[in-house]
C-alpha cells in the first residue's frame, strides 16, 4: 500500500467579497482535488490543539501523526535538525529571521524573499561581528536561518515569548521585542545587527534597486532537542518528505524519514512544482509513504496578495496532486490525503487555529459525493478528528491507535 499526503500550506482561507464572499479554495480551478472530494471523501480536523500557536511546526507535527502537545519543543530545533547541527541537551535553537527595519517599524518579515547567495553573505558577516564560542550564527535558506546558543537553557531562554516576524508586519519593533528572563541578551544580538548590517554593501545594492534591505534579524521560534519516536517505529513502514523549508525537512530528519531534495524548490512562489511531484514518484518506488509540502500558498497569505494565492493553489493542484493522482491511476493499492496544515487568510496575513479540510481518495476509502474540495463542504461531513494527528492514523491504519 502506497500512502501519499499533499500539503497545500495555508490554503484555506475565509470567504472574500471580491470573490463573491467565496474563499480561494472555491474560486480556484482545483479539478483534481474536486475529483478526490467527489470519488473520495472529505472532512474537517484539528491541527493546532487547544492553547497553542497556530504555527506550521506545530500544525505539520500533527499532520505527520505526532501529538503537538507531548512533542513540540519549539520550530529552531527542528530547522537545526536539517542543517545538521547536533544540540546539546541545555542548548536553545531560534530561528533567524532577515527582515526589514524601517525607522521604528518591521515593514518586511523577509527582506523582500531576499535569495539565499546574498543572504549567506550576511549571515556569515554576522557570525563574524557578533558570533562566540556560546553564540552562532547559521545560514539556511532565503530569509530563514538560524542562531544557537549554547547551553541557553541554563538562561531559560526557551521560555521567552517570541512573536513571529510574519505576525507583527507593519508594527513597532521595539513593542514586540522578546519578553522575559534574560530576554535582554536576545534583543540586544537584534539592535545590533541592525547596526551592522545597515550599511553593508549587499544592502546598499539593494537600495539602489529599490529592494528592501535585510537590515536587521528578528529571533523567534525558539526551543531545546525535541525527543520523539520514528516514524517507522510508529507506523511500520519507510517514507519520505519533499520540500523546500528547513522546518520540514528538519521534522521529517527528526522522524527518520528520507529527506529529498529539490533543484528549483525555493519555499516561493516561484517553486519547482513539478519536480516536486516528480521526486515524489520517484520516491514511491521504494518507499511506502512521501509527504510533500508546498509554501507558496503560505507566502501568499502573508503577503495579503489574493491573486497569487489562487495562483498557488492552481498550481498545487494541477501539477502536485494532477501528477500523483495520474500515478496512482489503474492501482488499487493507494491512498491520497490533500489538506493545509492550517489557514493563512489573506485577509489577516497570518496564521489561524480554524479547522482545516482535507479530502481522503483511495483504497476502502467509500465515495461520498461531495461536490467539491473546499471549506464549506468540507464542513459538511461527519468525519471530524478533535486531535489532527490521529488523522494520519485514520489514513494508514484505518483506525485510531491513541484515543
Amino acid at each position: 500500500m502506497k500512502y501519499i499526503v499533499l500539503v497545500g500550506d495555508g490554503m484555506s482561507d475565509y470567504p472574500i467579497e471580491e470573490l463573491g464572499m467565496r474563499t480561494p479554495l472555491e474560486a480556484a480551478r482545483t479539478p483534481n482535488m474536486d475529483f478526490i472530494a467527489q470519488n473520495g471523501t472529505l472532512g474537517q480536523a484539528k491541527t493546532i490543539p487547544d492553547k497553542m500557536t497556530p504555527a506550521s511546526d506545530v500544525a505539520n507535527l500533527s499532520i505527520l501523526g505526532y501529538d503537538p502537545k507531548k512533542y513540540y519543543s519549539g520550530r529552531g530545533p527542528l530547522e537545526a535538525a536539517n542543517l545538521g547541527i547536533e544540540l546539546e541537551e541545555d542548548d536553545v535553537a531560534f530561528r533567524c529571521n532577515l527582515i526589514t527595519a524601517s525607522g521604528d517599524t518591521l515593514l518586511d518579515y523577509s527582506a523582500g524573499h531576499i535569495k539565499s547567495g546574498e543572504a549567506e553573505k550576511l549571515i556569515k558577516f554576522l557570525d563574524q561581528k557578533l558570533g562566540t564560542n556560546k553564540i552562532r550564527f547559521f545560514n539556511g535558506m532565503s530569509y530563514r536561518h538560524l542562531l544557537l546558543v549554547k547551553r541557553g537553557a541554563e538562561l531559560k531562554l526557551q521560555d521567552l515569548k517570541c512573536l513571529p516576524p510574519h505576525d507583527i508586519a507593519g508594527q513597532n519593533i521595539k513593542k514586540n521585542f522578546p519578553k522575559g528572563d534574560n530576554a535582554d541578551l536576545i534583543i540586544k544580538l537584534m539592535q545590533d545587527s541592525r547596526q551592522i548590517l545597515e550599511n553593508h554593501e549587499i544592502n546598499l545594492v539593494r537600495l539602489d534597486l529599490k529592494e528592501n534591505p535585510a537590515n536587521m534579524i528578528w529571533l523567534w521560534g525558539q526551543g531545546k532537542k525535541p525527543s520523539m519516536p520514528k516514524f517507522s517505529d510508529k507506523f511500520k513502514i519507510s517514507g519520505s518528505v519533499i520540500s523546500a523549508v528547513d522546518l520540514i525537512k528538519g521534522l521529517g530528519r527528526i522522524l527518520g524519514l528520507e529527506v529529498i531534495n529539490v533543484d528549483g524548490a525555493t519555499g516561493y512562489y516561484d517553486t519547482n512544482y513539478q519536480g516536486k511531484a516528480d521526486a515524489a514518484i520517484k520516491s514511491l518506488e521504494k518507499n511506502d509513504f512521501v509527504f510533500v509540502h508546498v509554501e507558496a500558498p503560505d507566502e501568499a497569505g502573508h503577503n495579503g496578495d489574493l491573486r497569487e494565492k489562487l495562483t498557488a493553489i492552481e498550481r498545487f493542484d494541477q501539477v502536485i496532486v494532477g501528477s500523483l493522482l495520474e500515478y496512482c491511476k489503474n492501482k488499487n493499492d493507494f491512498r491520497i490525503l490533500v489538506l493545509p496544515d492550517h489557514a493563512t487568510p489573506v485577509s489577516l496575513k497570518t496564521h489561524t487555529a480554524d479547522l482545516i479540510p482535507f479530502a481522503i481518495y483511495g483504497k476502502d476509502i467509500e465515495a461520498r459525493n461531495f461536490i467539491n474540495y473546499s471549506e464549506k463542504e468540507a464542513q459538511k461531513s461527519e468525519l471530524y478528528f478533535e486531535h489532527g494527528y490521529q488523522l494520519l492514523e485514520y489514513l494508514i491504519l484505518g483506525r485510531i491507535i491513541n484515543a
